[in-house]
C-alpha cells in the first residue's frame, strides 16, 4: 500500500494505492486523499486493508463450505481412505522438501502396504512415524502447547534422532543467511508461541500462515522444524474445519523463498497459495 501523487492542470492529488491478487490478476484499489495527506491517513489505509480482508475471508469461507458439503457426503468407510491418502501426500512432500529420499509411490508402500523400500533406513523410518502422528492428529483435538509439539517431534525422530528427539535445542543454529533466537530464549518464546496461537482471533487460515511463520523463524527444535512446523499449520486448519494444505514438493523453492520474506509477506503468499490449491471449492 502507497501514497501516489498525480498532477492534474498544474494541480497536485493524492492517492492511497492497494494492490493485492486474485488468482491470476493483480487488483488495484485507490482511494482519494485529496490536494493534500490528510492526517488521518492510517484510517483509510487501515478502511482498505480491512475491505482486503474481507474479500479475502469470503472466498476462504467459501472454501470451508465447498470443503464441509464434500466431506460430509463421505460415507464414514471412505472418510478413512481419504484420510490415509491425503497421510500418504503430506508425509512425501513434508519429507522431500527436507531432502527424504523416499518417492511418492515408495511412501504409499510403507504406509498402506508396510513394505520397505531399499532406501536408507532413517528415511523409511521417519516416513512411517510421520505418518502415524499425522494421522492421530486428525483423529484428536488437542490443545496446542510445549508438550504436544515436543511429542510429536519425538515420535517422528525418536528412532533416527534420539539425542535431539522431543527437546528443544540447547544451542544456536544458522539457517541459511537466517540466525535464530538464542537458545536461552527459546522456552520462553515457546511460552509466548503457545499463548498466541491458542488465544489468537485470526482467521483460521491467516492463524495457521502466522503460527508456521513464528514456529520456524523460533526454530525450536535442532532439525525437523519444517515438519513440525507444518503439521501445526494443518492442525489448525483441520480442527477449524478447513481443508488442509500440503506444501508441494515441486513448489519448496517458492515456499522457502517465502518463509524469508516478512510476516505479511509470507502470509499473503500461504493465502494465494491456499486459495489456488483448493480453487475449485469456490464454485461448489
Amino acid at each position: 500500500m502507497r501514497v501516489i501523487k498525480r498532477v492534474k492542470g498544474g494541480a497536485e492529488y493524492f492517492y492511497l494505492q492497494h494492490s493485492f491478487r486474485e488468482g491470476n490478476r493483480v487488483i488495484t484499489r485507490e482511494a482519494y486523499l485529496g490536494k493534500s495527506i490528510p492526517k488521518n491517513i492510517d484510517e483509510i489505509r487501515a478502511g482498505l486493508e480491512l475491505e482486503s480482508r474481507r474479500r479475502l475471508h469470503e472466498k476462504l469461507e467459501a472454501i470451508k463450505e465447498g470443503f464441509r458439503k464434500e466431506w460430509g457426503a463421505y460415507p464414514e468407510s471412505i472418510r478413512e481412505k481419504a484420510k490415509q491418502q491425503i497421510a500418504i501426500a503430506f508425509t512425501y512432500n513434508t519429507n522431500a522438501i527436507e531432502g527424504s529420499t523416499i518417492t511418492l509411490e515408495e511412501t504409499r508402500e510403507i504406509i498402506e502396504d508396510k513394505v520397505a523400500p531399499n532406501k536408507p533406513l532413517a528415511d523409511v523410518m521417519e516416513t512411517e512415524a510421520h505418518a502415524n502422528v499425522f494421522l492421530a492428529m486428525l483423529r484428536k483435538k488437542e490443545k496446542i502447547s510445549n508438550e504436544l509439539l515436543l511429542s510429536w517431534h519425538k515420535k517422528i525422530f525418536g528412532e533416527t534422532k534420539p539425542d535431539i528427539a522431543g527437546n528443544y535445542r540447547d544451542y544456536s543454529v544458522r539457517v541459511g543467511g537466517y540466525r535464530a533466537p538464542d537458545w536461552q530464549d527459546v522456552s520462553k518464546l515457546m511460552d509466548g508461541f503457545v499463548a498466541f496461537t491458542n488465544t489468537s482471533r485470526l482467521h483460521p487460515v491467516e492463524l495457521a500462515a502466522v503460527a508456521h511463520y513464528r514456529f520456524e523463524k523460533i526454530h525450536p527444535f535442532g532439525d525437523g522444524n519444517g515438519r513440525v512446523g507444518r503439521l501445526l499449520m494443518n492442525h489448525i486448519l483441520w480442527h477449524a474445519s478447513h481443508p488442509m494444505l500440503i506444501i508441494e514438493y515441486k513448489y519448496g523453492r517458492s515456499y522457502y523463498r517465502a518463509l524469508e520474506r516478512d510476516e505479511t509477506g509470507f502470509t499473503n503468499y500461504f493465502a494465494r497459495r491456499y486459495i489456488s490449491v483448493h480453487k475449485r471449492r469456490l464454485r461448489q
